[in-house]
């Protein structure tokens, strides 16, 4: 077998996402380096390693220097491991030190410590012979040698050593740096750095980070990362260009043909819409209007809801007419509540992407972009995060409905958390009047990239006979701004499903900026 057959081999590391980012696993017979802060995980990820090795009927070794050997088997015993496969090797620098042979006033002390380690290590190493080897953690053996140089060549020497035993090496590190040990980091095949970056609240937020892989390809940038029960779990970095472009013609319609027409037939495949307003005025209800047609033309769907409850979900959806979970009963339709304290960014990407390949969902509402902003620990990074988000979803035909909440009711000094307006292919915009004392509300489409779209402004009402557009709100000026004024000589809004008809015969009202309004 050649060099570059040995390197394309690889050693599955155990961890889901892990071989995705690397490849397919790390390169066999290699040392690697995986290095971070004490509690980010990197004890796990060693042991997740050596199981899926024994798993794959390879001898595995973890050498621990610092902790002991029941502590090990109490990590195991927390993820539910079988250790069966796996020798378990304690070796303590303070043994040597105590043992009297290596008393010798000619050395100091720290010198025959570290000599008999590295004796005791290499011996054990010999014995077992295995395929996959731990070494936890090269911080006693740096603390032994005191100087740089000196631990430098004996991890040279012990890497010298394991290249001839066909050997893939986990070297674990605990950084007393930012930046790693950079000269530990240059003898290593390949490094993996893990971090921990508590928030201002909620759950601490761990990432991964390959930080180099000699030879061979990877995903590059920080990867979410969770320690739950059962090992790590990482969660790799969106990349939107290793998708293949799916192309559609079909498109959703609403069920509605106002709303329709305004949006120029309905909302094509492959397309994100952006729903802006007020809250109040009907944003969530027009989305869940778009999943229900969906549903009914055999199009799955899923909600990540981040503010509303699923019971006022479903509450709220079959007073409109539009009953959601019957849809969910049947797989059609999946509904789920986050917790942006919880959820990572990369976590929520890689549920919509399983529901995308795996369920074959064509339709994702985020509900809303504020909450998956309060996801995100850098809130500097969501433009571009949901810039490759969209793109993925562009790419695999999926229909996108973004719902995004604005500060303000009424007036000119309504604005967003942040501007996502320019990432979305259409932009719906729900708005707030006031005319005749009373509160209306209005729709229009600002934006359509695939194609035309009525330029008019319509009512738009939410009651008992669902959700409704009433016909262009020609006879207004000033709609926009929350403070029309009334231009025409008739009544032209809608009228509440639950009231008749008023005389239509009543003539003009006494003041043409305050006319007489049927309905609510």
């Amino acid at each position: 077998m050649n060099e570059t057959e040995k390197i394309a081999r690889r050693a599955p590391t155990g961890v889901p996402g892990m071989d995705e980012i690397l490849g397919g696993g790390l390169p066999q017979n290699r040392l690697y380096l995986v290095q971070g802060q004490p509690g980010v995980g990197k004890t796990t990820f060693a042991l997740q390693f050596l199981t899926e090795g024994a798993r794959r009927g390879e001898k595995g070794m973890y050498i621990t220097l610092s902790e002991s050997e029941e502590e090990i088997r109490s990590v195991a015993d927390t993820h539910g491991w079988d250790l069966a496969g796996v020798t378990l090797q304690e070796l303590s620098a303070q043994e040597a030190a105590l043992d009297p042979s290596s008393q010798n006033t000619l050395f100091y002390p720290s010198e025959v410590e570290l000599g008999e380690t590295m004796r005791k290590v290499l011996a054990e190493i010999d014995r077992v012979r295995p395929a996959r080897l731990v070494v936890d953690s090269l911080s006693e053996l740096r603390m032994l040698a005191q100087s740089p140089l000196r631990f430098r060549r004996q991890i040279l020497a012990l890497k010298q050593y394991l290249a001839a035993r066909q050997c893939t090496v986990l070297f674990v590190e605990d950084m007393s740096m930012d930046a790693g040990d950079l000269q530990l980091q240059s003898l290593a095949h390949g490094v993996v750095t893990l971090e921990q970056r508590p928030p201002v609240y909620g759950a601490d937020r761990r990432r991964l980070r390959v930080v180099k892989l000699r030879g061979s390809p990877f995903i590059g940038g920080f990867h979410d990362l969770r320690i739950e029960t059962g090992g790590l779990r990482v969660f790799p970095r969106l990349t939107a260009a290793d998708y293949p472009h799916l192309k559609s013609e079909e498109m959703i319609s609403s069920g509605n043909a106002e709303i329709d027409t305004l949006m120029g037939g309905g909302l094509e495949f492959g397309t994100s819409t952006l729903i802006l307003g007020p809250a109040g005025t009907g944003k969530s209800a027009l989305a869940s209007l778009y999943a229900h047609s969906a549903a009914r033309s055999g199009h799955k769907s899923i909600f990540f809801l981040f503010e509303e409850g699923l019971g006022t979900f479903f509450s709220r959806a079959r007073a409109l007419g539009v009953d959601l979970l019957p849809l969910t009963e049947e797989g059609i339709v999946a509904v789920r509540h986050v917790d942006p304290a919880e959820l990572m960014p990369g976590e929520l990407v890689e549920q919509v992407r399983d529901a995308v390949e795996s369920s074959g969902v064509r339709m994702v509402v985020i509900d809303s972009v504020g909450g998956y902003l309060a996801a995100m620990l850098d809130e500097n990074f969501l433009v571009s995060q949901m810039h490759e988000f969209l793109n993925y979803l562009r790419r695999r035909g999926v229909v996108v409905i973004l719902v995004m909440a604005q500060h303000g009711f009424l007036g000119p000094g309504m604005a967003t958390p942040v501007d996502v307006s320019y990432l979305a292919d259409n932009v719906v915009l729900l708005r707030y009047f006031e005319a005749g004392g009373q509160l209306h509300k209005a729709v229009s489409v600002v934006k359509k990239r695939a194609g035309m779209h009525e330029r008019a402004i319509r009512e738009y009402r939410i009651d008992a006979g669902g959700i409704r557009a009433g016909e262009p709100l020609a006879e207004f000026s000033g709609l926009m701004t929350g403070t029309p004024r009334f231009i025409g000589r008739k009544e032209t809004l809608l009228r509440g499903a639950d009231r008749p008809p008023e005389n239509e015969d009543d003539g003009p009202s006494e003041h043409e900026d305050a006319p007489k309004y049927g309905g609510r």
